[in-house]
């Protein structure tokens, strides 16, 4: 009988706590490592694969200069995207990137988005993960349709996002 108690509540306690972490507080992207990582109260409960702008060394600093961003912003709205699927938008510029480009009389840039692969890739005998291998995006953060769905099911809008070097 206390057996049986105690494995009744140990399945309680798991479905508790996948039922918790089944959404982000924070988004975490590591460029060096190419990974997301989804965390709530501290703990990493989701990683992905991501490539990254063309230019991979450094923050984003203007509109055009390929590269990702680097900061702490949030993800601010979503939409289904006919060119990649699905699209998760992040809240860049903030106020200290606009005036870091304002200074050199450049734009910051935007749009910068955690998105889906093109969706011609899915025609591909190799699908759409190979050219996941390589940094093709202007700047954005892609992960495969597959791992689209899941953040997109696994965040909220609103959810801070850090990406470090």
């Amino acid at each position: 009988m206390i057996f049986r108690t105690l494995v009744i509540a140990s399945l309680a306690c798991s479905l508790l706590s996948s039922e918790v972490l089944g959404v982000a507080d924070k988004v975490i992207i590591k460029k060096s490592t190419r990974m997301l990582y989804l965390s709530f109260g501290g703990t990493i409960f989701n990683k992905y694969h991501v490539t990254l702008g063309q230019v991979t060394e450094g923050p984003k600093a203007f509109e055009g200069d390929m590269k990702t961003p680097e900061g702490v912003y949030s993800l601010d709205w979503r939409q289904d995207s006919a060119k990649f699927y699905k699209s998760i938008h992040l809240s860049y510029p903030n106020i200290k990137d606009k005036a870091h480009a304002k200074s050199f009389g450049k734009s910051a840039g935007g749009m910068i988005m955690i998105h889906g692969t093109p969706t011609n890739w899915s025609l591909s005998p190799l699908g759409d993960w190979m050219p996941m291998l390589t940094d093709w995006t202007e700047g954005c953060i892609a992960v495969t349709n597959d791992d689209i769905d899941e953040i997109w099911e696994q965040t909220n809008n609103g959810t801070p996002i850090v990406i470090i070097p």
